[in-house]
């Protein structure tokens, strides 16, 4: 009997140890958001550089390297025309992603969605979204479902007038980071 006591107990001990790199607090999908934060922003350069190259509806695919390790990779369309009022619906791919050579993050096949609303290109504001599901690997494992709202201000690129851009210090993001029992509740400007 002593000796089933000790396996149960021994069998506890690596159960639990297996699940420590998993998010069971509000700490971890803080830790989980801020690994994944600075894709956040290179979604958003990558969605404006489609936008600018587009000579069709079709953005083509947008990539651009992690920190550490991986690819972002942005597509999708947008709006045509004269317009100054554009629409963007774009789908962002992570592959072995990380910057913080900590987590690694990828997608599945449902891609998660980044929109983008542009008012009177190329000096007015920006309204957008970025919704979906990452998967972790790492120092933290799992899903991470990212529900994120951004706005902010155009301007044009100083390298290119004919170009727009967002406007350094006016996006202001907020939204939720929930993965396991944990849950960060973003509010940042860039």
């Amino acid at each position: 009997m002593f000796r089933t006591a000790q396996l149960v107990i021994a069998l506890s001990l690596v159960l639990v140890g297996c699940g420590s790199s998993g998010v069971s607090s509000d700490e971890d999908a803080r830790r989980a958001y801020e690994g994944l934060d600075d894709s956040i922003d290179k979604a958003i350069t990558l969605g404006f550089q489609g936008f600018n190259a587009a000579t069709s509806a079709n953005v083509a695919p947008q990539t651009a390297n992690g920190a550490k390790t991986g690819t972002i990779t942005i597509s999708g369309q947008v709006d045509q025309g004269a317009s100054t009022n554009k629409t963007m619906n774009l789908i962002e791919e992570l592959k072995d992603y990380s910057d913080d050579g900590e987590i690694t993050y990828n997608t599945s096949e449902t891609l998660p969605v980044l929109s983008m609303k542009l008012s009177k290109v190329p000096t007015g504001t920006l309204e957008g979204s970025l919704n979906g599901r990452f998967t972790m690997a790492g120092a933290l494992e799992g899903d991470l479902t990212l529900s994120l709202t951004f706005t902010g201000e155009l301007q044009p690129s100083p390298v290119d007038e004919t170009e727009v851009e967002r406007k350094p210090g006016t996006t202001h993001i907020t939204g939720t980071a929930t993965s396991g029992d944990g849950n960060y509740n973003v509010d940042l400007t860039r």
